[in-house]
Order: structure tokens, then C-alpha cells, then sequence
């Protein structure tokens, strides 16, 4: 459906597509420690770099992509920001690989050695990993709860399944954003607000933090890289799903035109942006294709104005402080749900694929990427380097499914 709208609408439309990406691309920085400033100056520019890649026909917002928390964390955890830029510049090197494949071979020859029965336990692995960090945030340690913190997460919880189920609301489209302003404001008569941080950052500008992250040099090593790059290969078969979707919405072909090759190259191009300023890496965001949906308005224009305001609110200084005073029980009171949707999500990949696990084959792949990809935290394979064991899990998960016989 098209419309001709003004300039004021297109602006008032560009803002509606910002509080539906917000919450969940500055959720990925609180998760993972990056700061949330760089986050959205990666998502805004990044936006701007997929649709220019893209021939500006495809209406999508490029944010935080949720499938690279576990190893984002361990990376800056373990070996700081560097090796984090390092690794997410690679996995946009995996995408532009990817998207020259698909150029060469066509997408269906490149789907085969990602089918469901591999892509679906991979994405249930990638949640469970990450359940004892959402416990974790949210006051549980040695076999307790902090009640100051649980009531926090209770607030979130709650207030994101009372939104949630709300039939044909705005509000629905928002629940993070919202969620986490009712568990901010609980959190300050908790004494859990430290105020300090929003008083000395200035109106204008990236904050020190931020700043030390833009200018880190990238150091290429090679548990960085083994740890984050690999998981770009799952992200591959969401993007697939991702524009399906939103040309499903548009009424558009998107692989015809401007071609999956492209989409996926402006991906590439955007999480290589990304790596280098100090961001996540970068994917399509379903929220936005969801605000689509509901205003029947498709112009890519309107996206971009969107990613305008992104890369503006991520230089206002205030607004950087106030995203990193936000208490951890409330991101975790989040995370706890999110973190099961994604495992989730894996779990719809299998039904709706209709697989049969009266097969042995189908038992074998999936029974081993559960157990590899959730009890291998690290392995070390020569004296710094190690691979995760979601990497690995990964890797036997793509080889079975290309050696065991189909009729087993």
C-alpha cells in the first residue's frame, strides 16, 4: 500500500520505528557490557548503509542482533573491546562471504547446510546458554534471590506479559521500552538509581566510555574471532526469514529485487561498521517490519528518517547516561524473557519445518548440539585460541546433517 504523506508525518512515522527498535537494541549493550550510545550509532548508520546497498527499495531497520550476547560477553570479559571490534568486523566478513555465495550459487544450494533440524537447536542453544546470566541479573546467587532486585524483575516481568497480551494496541508494539521505564522509576526509591553520572555527562557529545570504545584499535585474535564470527552463520538463515517477512508485509519479492545477495551484503557492510566503531553486530529487525504491518505505510524514506534519529540520540550525552544508569535487576527482568524467546524462537523453527524425531537422524543432530552447545563453555585448541561450544556445536550440527543418510 502506498501513501503521500508530508514531511511532518514521515518524521512522526520515523519516530514510531525508533521506540519500536529501541528496547532491543540497547538491551544487547546493557547484556553484553558494550555501551548503548555506540550501539545506536552502529544501528542508525548501519540502517543507513543496508538501504543505500539495497537500492533503497527494502523498508527495514538494521539493530542489536540478540544472537551474539553469549559471545560478545565472554569476549569483552576476557580480552576487552578490542578483540570484540575484531571479532564482529569478521562475522560482517562471513555475511559478505555468504552473500558472494549466494550471488555464485543461488540461496537454496547455500540453505541446504543450514536446514531447520540445524538451525532450530542451534537457536534453542543460544538462549539456554544465556538463562543463568538473566538469573544472575536479577539478584540470583547461591541458591537465592535478593528480594530488592526479584521485586525489581517481578515489575518488568509482569508489566511486559500485562502489554503484551493487549489486542491492538501501540503499546504492544513497545513493551521493552515501557517494561523498563516502570522498572527504572520502581528502582529509584530502591536507592538504585545513581543519579552522579546523568549530571556530569554533557547535553552533547559521546561520553568517555563511549569514546575509549570508538578509538580502540581492532586486535585480530583468534579466540575473538572464533568466538564471535561462526555465529553469523545462523544469523544467515534469520536474515533469510527476516525479509521473507517483510516483503511478505510490503507486498514485494525482495529476493527478485534488489536480491537476497544484496540484502545480505548490506548486512555484511553494516556489522562491519558496527565491528569498527565498537558496536554489536547488526541484524534486520523484525519489530520494525511488525510497525509496518500496522501502519500499511511501506516507504523505505521513512526507515531512514528513523535511523537519522538514532545516530542523533546516540550524541546526546544526557541520553547515553540515563541508558547506563538503568539498574541491572531491571535489564534482567527482560532478559528472562527474551532469552526464553529465543530459545523459543528455535523451537517454532522445528515445528513449523514439521520434522520427525521418530528418525534417528534427525534424534542424533539435534541430541548433540544440545548437549555440545550447552555444556562446552570453551575449549582451548592451541595456547590463546579456543572455540566456544556453540561453535562447535554448530559445526557438528552442519557436518551430520551432510554425512548421515536421509532415511535412518
Amino acid at each position: 500500500m502506498t501513501k503521500d504523506l508530508n514531511i511532518k508525518t514521515k518524521y512522526l512515522l520515523g519516530l514510531q520505528h525508533v521506540l519500536a527498535m529501541f528496547g532491543a537494541t540497547v538491551l544487547v549493550p546493557f547484556l553484553t557490557g558494550l555501551n548503548p550510545s555506540i550501539a545506536l550509532l552502529s544501528a542508525g548508520i548501519g540502517t543507513l548503509l543496508f538501504h543505500y546497498c539495497t537500492k533503497k527499495i527494502v523498508p527495514v531497520f538494521l539493530g542489536s542482533s540478540f544472537a551474539f550476547i553469549g559471545a560478545l560477553t565472554l569476549v569483552l570479559k576476557d580480552e576487552g573491546i578490542a578483540s570484540v571490534k575484531a571479532g564482529v568486523i569478521c562475522a560482517g566478513l562471513v555475511y559478505i562471504l555468504m552473500s558472494l555465495l549466494i550471488k555464485i550459487f543461488g540461496v537454496d544450494k547455500i540453505k541446504s547446510f543450514f536446514p531447520p533440524i540445524v538451525t532450530g537447536p542451534i537457536i534453542m542453544v543460544i538462549g539456554l546458554r544465556l538463562s543463568p546470566v538473566a538469573l544472575s541479573m536479577i539478584g540470583y546467587s547461591n541458591n537465592k534471590f535478593d528480594l530488592k532486585s526479584l521485586s525489581i524483575a517481578l515489575v518488568v516481568i509482569i508489566s511486559m506479559i500485562l502489554i503484551s497480551i493487549l489486542e491492538k494496541s501501540f503499546f504492544k508494539l513497545v513493551p521493552i521500552l515501557i517494561s523498563v521505564t516502570l522498572g527504572y522509576l520502581v528502582s529509584i526509591p530502591f536507592g538504585m538509581v545513581n543519579f552522579t553520572a546523568i549530571k556530569s555527562a554533557n547535553w552533547i557529545g559521546l561520553s568517555a566510555d563511549a569514546l575509549h570504545d570508538l578509538t580502540a584499535i581492532p586486535d585480530f585474535t583468534f579466540t575473538g574471532i572464533l568466538a564471535i564470527a561462526p555465529i553469523a552463520l545462523v544469523v544467515f538463515i534469520e536474515h533469510i526469514g527476516d525479509i521473507t517477512t517483510n516483503g511478505a508485509v510490503v507486498g514485494k519479492d525482495f529476493f527478485k529485487e534488489p536480491g537476497i545477495h544484496r540484502t545480505m551484503l548490506g548486512d555484511g557492510i553494516a556489522t562491519m561498521t558496527a565491528g569498527i566503531l565498537g558496536g554489536p553486530a547488526n541484524t534486520t529487525y523484525g519489530e520494525n517490519t511488525g510497525v509496518l504491518a500496522v501502519t500499511k505505510v511501506y516507504d523505505p524514506s521513512i526507515l531512514r528518517i528513523a535511523a537519522g534519529y538514532a545516530i542523533a540520540l546516540s550524541l546526546i550525552g544526557k541520553f547515553g547516561a540515563i541508558l547506563q544508569t538503568i539498574p541491572v535487576p531491571v535489564m534482567g527482568g527482560v532478559s528472562i524473557l527474551l532469552f526464553g524467546m529465543i530459545a523459543s524462537v528455535g523451537v517454532r523453527t522445528l515445528i513449523e519445518a514439521d520434522l520427525d524425531f521418530g528418525h534417528s537422524r534427525n534424534l542424533i543432530i539435534a541430541s548433540l548440539i544440545f548437549v555440545l552447545g550447552i555444556a562446552i563453555d570453551n575449549i582451548a585448541i592451541w595456547k590463546t585460541v579456543s572455540i566456544s561450544g556453540l561453535a562447535i556445536a554448530a559445526l557438528v550440527g552442519v557436518v551430520l546433517n551432510k554425512v548421515l543418510p536421509q532415511n535412518i
